[in-house]
């Protein structure tokens, strides 16, 4: 187990409202300013603080990790490509909605 001198740590107090504040240097090393959202997960036995904007987009790489293999994206130009392809095709059917009418 880690020695006190080798962990970072930081004191809070809990108001009656349950309300804390968050030190200054915990609110850097999340990256949190006023406004933002800090999530609480359970790890372990531990409850740990995170920036959930940084959960929320951990979650989305993960979900999306082999998707650009899987429909054969290999460079920043099949991207831009299949960006180019999309958007003609949504011309296309906002052009074929607009010939009904």
């Amino acid at each position: 187990m880690q020695g006190l001198q080798e962990r970072f740590m930081e004191l809070a107090k809990i108001t009656l409202r349950g309300q804390i504040t968050i030190p200054v240097e915990i609110r850097k090393k999340l990256g949190v300013k006023d406004g933002d959202k800090v999530v609480f997960i359970e790890e372990n036995g531990r409850i740990v603080m995170e920036n959930s904007v940084r959960i929320a987009l951990k979650t989305v790489q993960d979900a999306f990790r082999g998707e650009a293999e899987r429909i054969g994206l290999k460079d920043e130009q099949d991207v831009v490509t299949m960006i180019k392809e999309l958007r003609q095709k949504k011309r296309v059917k906002v052009h074929a909605g607009h010939a009904r009418h």
